[in-house]
């Protein structure tokens, strides 16, 4: 159980067999991980937010210091592909990112995760969102992250991990209230409300199955990250 930020320097590494990574960490590792059919995030209106303390302008972004959760993250590939002069970024587990913002250790913070349904609570406001970019710019959902696995096994193997991952999706589907104490133990946030939220705007249709919808927003995102 780790940041995903971790996770990315653990695959990068080829340390895992299976993990959750993100999109932006399997563009150099396509080679070495199959990217599994479920458990991924994709998704509409879910992406990565750019917030502030105080109003900031485009014009000063790229003299702003900004907090990213994560140099592998798809979250920074987004900022740098949008805003790519900005050049003082500092690194944290993204849980702390809100608090660096606030405190005026950062001008602006890259967040994810369940802190886009918190940070309006603290006083912090949204510049730019940037899942709204990615979907004007490719009208495409945003691959956010997915369960890779090694290319070492075999294609049966990988494909029973794949169906076993399914069946767990489709049954926590069904059975919501059963994933709620094991959520709660991990969960940064406690409120149930904004657990919930964090489940509905990331947990969707595409994390049982990509389809070819998906399949073809990850070929896109794939394709711009090489070009």
């Amino acid at each position: 159980m780790e940041d995903v930020e971790s996770l990315n320097q653990m695959a990068l590494k080829r340390e895992l067999d299976i993990t959750k990574m993100s999109f932006a960490a399997f563009v150099p590792l396509q080679q070495q991980y199959h990217l599994l059919d479920s458990g991924s995030a994709l998704g509409n209106n879910c992406g990565p937010l750019v917030i502030s303390k105080r109003k900031i302008s485009e014009e000063e972004i790229p003299n702003c210091t900004v907090a990213i959760p994560g140099a592998h993250t798809t979250a920074h590939y987004l900022f740098n592909k949008f805003y790519p002069n900005v050049k003082a970024k500092e690194q944290m587990i993204f849980s702390e990112i809100e608090n660096a913002v606030l405190n005026g250790d950062t001008d602006l913070g890259v967040i994810i995760h369940e802190n886009r349904f918190t940070y309006q609570k603290k006083g912090l406001m949204k510049v730019a969102d940037l899942g709204e970019l990615w979907e004007q710019k490719t009208k495409m959902p945003i691959p956010l992250g997915g369960i890779f696995m090694k290319r070492t096994f075999s294609i049966d193997v990988i494909h029973k991990v794949e169906a076993l991952i399914k069946e767990s999706v489709l049954y926590a589907f069904a059975h919501p209230e059963e994933a709620i104490p094991y959520v709660k133990m991990h969960s940064q946030e406690m409120e149930e409300e904004i657990m919930w939220q964090h489940i509905h705007l990331y947990v969707n249709d595409y994390s049982i199955s990509l389809r070819e919808k998906g399949e073809e927003a990850v070929k896109k995102f794939l394709a711009l990250s090489n070009a």
